[in-house]
């Protein structure tokens, strides 16, 4: 059965699967020190940047609480959207882990601008010692809800960010989708946009597991190992992780998979669009399709196509695609939800 619940249901891309295959010969070192974790931090040095230091993570609530561990102290405060992954669906973990709050925003088709993010940071300093002092800036890419920062969005926030001297973070689980949605490379919204620390994701485009942690400035990583250790995400078998980052990116197959994601939402967003009663709540811009639908659509399609209603009181649905969706899938949903 195909979903469209999540890109966390599709199986492993078929390259991503060969290239654990091939890492399961003969013996190797140990906790990251075999041949398949070294070509991989060689490609993502090749793809961010050679001043970069990377590690690896089971998921991507380890890869942000990890790298947002290694960057906050207990006095600092992190300023985020409201929808943001690292205090919703990833239940706090962040402020769990470093003893940190957040500093909420109010999004607007799930973003936040370098404007809203000075007003934050200007209110929070006003009592200086006697609240918590904002150190780091958390933006989702691709957001939340599907849609996309822009490389001018990203670079305003970064000269927020070196203006109060606030730590520029982006959970990027999705960042493939956003690359392929502004037609750029990986590099141009991270290491060009003055990002200081990223999560980038594998898990929902393609992979089986694993994100890798990046530090833009070594400086920020200074004892990262101890961190990586202590919350648990060294790998003993890192081969079989790091493995799968050496086709996704030598390949280039993150493009491959995430224009592929992303064209299949732009056609399940068109085609629903032109039923009636259907309202479409944020532009289609990668690879999630948000939209208030009819109760007869959610019955006439759940059963055969599963997905998350996100909002019962107002039949508000959550639709996403996957490097494995086909047009004859989305063509057989919208004729579904079209009788």
């Amino acid at each position: 059965m195909k979903s469209f619940a999540s890109d966390n249901y599709s199986p492993i891309a078929p390259e991503i699967l060969q290239a654990i295959i091939s890492a399961n010969q003969d013996h190797q070192p140990s906790y990251g020190n075999d041949i398949y974790t070294q070509q991989a931090e060689e490609l993502l040095r090749e793809t961010f940047g050679y001043h970069i230091k990377s590690f690896f993570a089971y998921n991507g609530t380890a890869a942000n609480v990890a790298g947002l561990k290694a960057i906050l102290k207990s006095y600092h405060a992190i300023i985020c959207s409201d929808l943001a992954h690292i205090i919703v669906h990833e239940v706090n973990a962040a402020t769990n882990m470093t003893g940190c709050p957040t500093l909420l925003i109010p999004n607007h088709d799930g973003k936040i601008t370098a404007d809203e993010i000075q007003t934050c940071y200007d209110d929070a300093t006003y009592w200086g010692h006697h609240a918590n002092l904002p150190k780091v800036v958390s933006i989702t890419q691709s957001t939340e809800v599907g849609t996309v920062y822009t490389r001018d969005e990203l670079l305003e926030i970064s000269a927020v960010c070196k203006k109060n001297k606030l730590i520029f973070h982006m959970d990027g689980c999705r960042l493939s989708n956003a690359a392929a949605a502004l037609n750029c490379s990986l590099s141009e919204i991270t290491t060009d946009a003055g990002v200081d620390v990223l999560s980038f994701g594998g898990t929902k485009n393609g992979l089986m597991l694993g994100e890798a942690i990046i530090f833009f400035k070594p400086a920020l990583a200074d004892e990262f190992a101890y961190i990586h250790k202590q919350s648990l995400q060294l790998n003993s078998k890192m081969r079989f992780l790091s493995a799968q980052f050496i086709p996704y990116l030598k390949d280039e197959l993150w493009h491959r998979y995430a224009s592929h994601a992303n064209r299949m939402a732009k056609l399940l967003g068109d085609g629903l669009s032109k039923i009636k009663g259907v309202t479409i709540n944020y532009p289609v811009q990668t690879n999630q399709v948000f939209a208030v639908v009819p109760e007869k659509l959610i019955q006439a399609t759940i059963e055969i196509y599963p997905y998350y209603i996100r909002d019962k009181k107002i039949s508000q649905i959550r639709l996403v695609t996957s490097f494995d969706t086909t047009e004859e899938e989305i063509n057989h949903f919208v004729e579904l939800a079209s009788k």
